[in-house]
């Protein structure tokens, strides 16, 4: 068909595009002037094509349509009118001059919200359904005949940007051409529109958008979120014009603390806080304003507004000098009629409108690496100055703005002021879950509750899913170089070490961990295996095979590594820090993006954790953090279809449970780190003295709560005696108590359920028959403290002799002088196979030793060593795959060979 196409902006340019290439001749398009020296994107389009374009200011005066437009439409023998966006008032005699008459689209469901702002009046009066119509123009406004609707569901937070992105844009695109298609075939329909229904309201102006607080919240959200971006629900406050953006009901109940902002007419003052700016309706429920725009223009975040906004200016480096002068030559195109681009210049006062912000977004994007933008940045920066400091900002990772939207848990604790998260993060922000669940975290020092964090539901671990596969499948992080994502790693690695006193007091207060074991091991291992790793990312590689020629073709098989996508890592209480860095530090430098389930009794560090990754720079959705229940969130994980990998530390029961589900699900990938009964035989001509003080360490290092503690020390006869002794010596020494003390050796235990069974496993060793020569009991004091223990006379059969305490409990047999190979016949009879150890100084007994033990690391004169470097793993069922090292990496990757590449002889 011949269509005229009359309208403008970037939704009519995508219908024109769209109808060309359904194979329709354009034969002219009729559009608006330019502005302030701009062309709507509508005529540039149809002038790159060689179609005729006409810029009419009016098409009629006084209700009469102007001869000379008319005659000019006319001479173009249009068969058919299509009307994408029109803002302008098009004569009846162009309506009904093609054959096929004219159409219109309009974001509403007709005959509702006739009229303009259609989309606005839509949120305001919170409708539940939404859409557009396609209708044959007639003379009336609005109330042409219907061709085609098409609808969709109104989202609690929807604003007119994102309902139109979301659906109004890309659907009514496709809807036009739909029209267009059924008009060509003769199918399309002409259903005269209902008047049941049927509403009329009036373009919104700044004027008519004043806030009415005398009103639910809802209706004061409505109106807000109806009125975002344009024109802008405002109120008047502290002598001034505010304008609110960015609109949510606050459901939780609860008021939160913060400063109070007095607004004429509300039915309460205002609360700022560190979330936003909270605001009451008349029935006293609760709305928070995430912006606000204050009377000169400025955007701010609502929580600032007390506080202004951030006056640090920061030092350009030269490429960012360049990149900055980069960005000013965009504007100046953007900007035509600003003859210089000053750091005060304004983009919405020198003419920008909303198709603009969407303009500079798509042209930082690729000015700046990729750098993605969201409309909010360019709203929230409207001076070029500002703009710039934002853009270096976000490439630089100096995620400030992030701060203000964490709901802290202050507390006064090892002369440091802890600032703990203790929300769900969950695509780069802290969030409540679903249904505001929560649970208290104990203090395992004393008992005491230290705050309440969210519990993550099933719904949330879908939402954690799916922003870690949308950063993965579309964010920066898959398109950033390997050696960009280990700077990234680099810097995450820095700013744990800027806050390691702070992360190991956490550790103390959460998990019961003595503080300078924790500033040593937890957090100093933690920060090592990132720069480890961090140091990985450029050098994962493929590998060139050569194979047999199909001749006179020769041929080569290149293999490639590939992250593999979404990473479910489930974590224990023992070392909270240092099991999710040793799990998840690789699969990040693989470049994979990852859910992690911390112990829902030791949720706080990861949390905190979480926050360093937005100060580092780590783009949204790659770490998210769930605390929950194994039962719902680490099920979840197991059995989602787009989880790739589970990297599980845990019971050997819950791990085989995880291996079951992951099969059944999608066959994921597995990584198991279960329970353990390492063995350690001391022989006689050992260092006794290091011996002692080595099997002190194998049992009783960080309280007993270690993987590979030594669940069995085998001691040869003439040594037995003289080794207890010296044992119980030792242990009388050690101080127990509060592990922040700086003197403490041993701390509580971390939870109370976990106490318990220690408590039962010592008795079940009594009654067996073992010697329980000291300890056994709970410390009579507050909190989880429990004695350190030592068992002597175990023998084979008994209940302790074959099951893992986890806690400080030393269980010592003896074996006979020089009957090695008895000793390791009863050191491998377990179904476990973590880790073991040997202590001689003859260098033959220690190799064929640990050639004979059957376990993933064999101690040799040591114990506890471990190392980022070296491989960390079990065998039988204590589990499989690699924590640690490099070869962790090859679970993370997933290795592609392309199709073999061929080439002739003669090349």
């Amino acid at each position: 068909m011949k269509i005229a196409v009359i309208g403008q902006s970037l939704f009519g340019q995508e219908v024109y595009c769209h109808l060309r290439k359904e194979g329709h001749e354009v034969v002219g398009v009729f559009t608006v002037p330019d502005k302030d020296g701009k062309a709507d994107p509508l005529g540039l389009e149809a002038e790159k094509d060689g179609v005729p374009v006409f810029k009419i200011p009016r098409w009629r005066v006084k209700g009469q349509a102007l001869p000379d437009v008319v005659a000019k439409y006319q001479a173009l023998g249009a068969e058919l009118n299509v009307l994408p966006f029109c803002s302008q008032f098009i004569p009846m005699e162009v309506i009904n001059a093609p054959c096929h008459g004219s159409i219109i689209y309009h974001p509403s469901l007709l005959p509702r919200h006739r009229g303009a702002s259609a989309i606005n009046w839509t949120l305001i009066h919170g409708d539940k359904k939404g859409g557009f119509t396609i209708f044959w123009a007639d003379d009336g406004l609005d109330t042409g005949d219907l061709l085609l609707q098409k609808e969709c569901e109104i989202l609690p937070d929807d604003t007119v940007s994102t309902l139109y992105n979301r659906f109004l844009f890309p659907e009514g695109i496709k809807g036009m051409v739909q029209a267009v298609r059924l008009i060509a075939e003769g199918k399309a329909p002409r259903l005269p529109q209902p008047e049941e229904g049927a509403t009329y309201e009036g373009i919104q102006k700044k004027e008519t958008a004043k806030i009415n607080w005398e009103q639910s919240a809802e209706a004061i959200h409505n109106w807000i979120r109806g009125n975002d971006k344009v024109p802008g629900a405002w109120t008047e406050a502290c002598g001034q014009k505010l304008t609110f953006f960015n609109s949510t009901l606050n459901t939780a109940g609860l008021v939160p603390e913060g400063e109070a902002l007095p607004i004429p007419g509300a039915h309460q003052p205002g609360i700022v806080t560190k979330a936003g700016l909270i605001l009451f309706g008349n029935d006293d429920r609760m709305l928070l304003v995430k912006n606000i725009q204050l009377e000169d223009g400025r955007m701010i975040p609502a929580s600032r507004f007390f506080s202004g906004a951030d006056s640090s200016v920061l030092e350009l480096t030269e490429a960012e000098l360049v990149m900055a002068e980069t960005v000013r030559s965009a504007w100046k195109r953007i900007l035509p009629s600003v003859l210089e681009v000053e750091d005060s210049t304004d983009f919405f006062k020198s003419g920008a409108a909303s198709v603009d912000v969407v303009r500079l977004v798509e042209e930082v994007k690729e000015l700046c690496d990729g750098l993605e933008l969201e409309n909010e940045d360019v709203y929230m920066a409207t001076t070029f100055g500002d703009f710039i400091q934002l853009l270096v900002k976000k490439l630089r990772g100096d995620n400030k703005e992030s701060e203000c939207i964490i709901d802290y848990v202050e507390k006064v604790v090892n002369k440091l002021t802890l600032r703990m998260p203790h929300q769900l993060f969950i695509g780069g922000l802290f969030v409540d879950a679903e249904g505001a669940k929560t649970y208290e975290t104990i203090n395992p020092t004393d008992g005491s509750v230290i705050c309440q964090v969210s519990l993550a539901q099933v719904s949330d671990v879908d939402k954690a899913v799916a922003a870690a596969k949308d950063a993965f499948e579309n964010g920066l992080w898959g398109k950033i170089s390997a050696r960009d994502r280990g700077r990234l790693l680099y810097r995450l690695a820095d700013l744990m070490e800027q806050h390691q006193e702070e992360l190991a007091t956490i550790e103390a207060l959460d998990a019961g961990a003595v503080y300078t074991l924790a500033l040593k091991t937890h957090v100093g291992m933690s920060i090592q295996t990132f720069r480890y790793f961090a140091g990985w990312c450029d050098k994962i590689q493929g590998s060139t095979i050569p194979i047999n020629q199909a001749r006179p073709n020769r041929n080569l098989t290149l293999t490639r590594k590939e992250p593999i996508g979404v990473c479910g890592i489930v974590i224990p209480w023992n070392y909270p820090l240092m099991m999710l860095s040793w799990k998840t530090a690789a699969c990040l430098a693989a470049g994979n993006t990852v859910v992690i389930k911390p112990a829902q009794v030791t949720p706080l560090t990861a949390l905190k954790f979480a926050e360093l990754t937005l100060k580092a720079g780590i783009p949204k959705g790659v770490v998210n953090i769930l605390p929950g229940s194994g039962s719902l969130v680490g099920q979840r994980l197991s059995d989602h279809p787009d989880v790739r990998k589970i990297g599980f530390t845990g019971s050997t029961e819950v791990g085989k449970h995880i291996m079951k589900s992951c099969a059944l699900s999608n066959v994921k990938k597995v990584s198991l780190e279960l329970g353990g009964k390492s063995p350690l035989i001391i022989f006689a001509d050992c260092d006794l003295s290091k011996a002692v003080q080595m099997g002190m360490s194998s049992v009783f290092f960080n309280k007993g709560e270690n993987c590979i503690a030594a669940g069995r020390l085998f001691i040869e006869d003439s040594i037995h005696d003289h080794f207890v002794q010296k044992v119980v010596e030792e242990v009388k020494r050690m101080k127990i108590g509060n592990p922040l003390d700086r003197d403490t050796n041993h701390g509580p235990q971390n939870h109370q359920a976990h106490l318990r069974k220690l408590i039962e496993y010592c008795q079940r060793g009594v009654e067996e028959g073992a010697t329980l020569v000291c300890g056994g009991s709970q410390v009579p004091r507050p909190g989880f403290f429990f004695e350190p223990t030592v068992f002597t006379d175990v023998e084979d059969h008994m209940f302790i002799a074959k099951e893992e305490s986890f806690g400080p409990i030393m269980i010592i047999s003896r074996f006979a002088d020089g009957d090695v190979d008895t000793v390791l016949s009863r050191a491998n009879a377990t179904e476990f196979g973590l880790a073991s150890g040997v202590f001689t100084r003859d260098i033959n007994k220690a190799l064929y030793v640990s050639d004979k033990l059957g376990a993933g690391t064999v101690f040799v004169n040591t114990y506890n060593k471990t190392d980022v470097a070296a491989p960390f793993g079990g065998f039988k069922q204590s589990g499989f795959g690699k924590d640690l090292g490099n070869l962790i990496l090859n679970t993370c990757k997933a290795s592609w060979p392309p199709p073999t590449q061929s080439w002739g002889s003669g090349v």
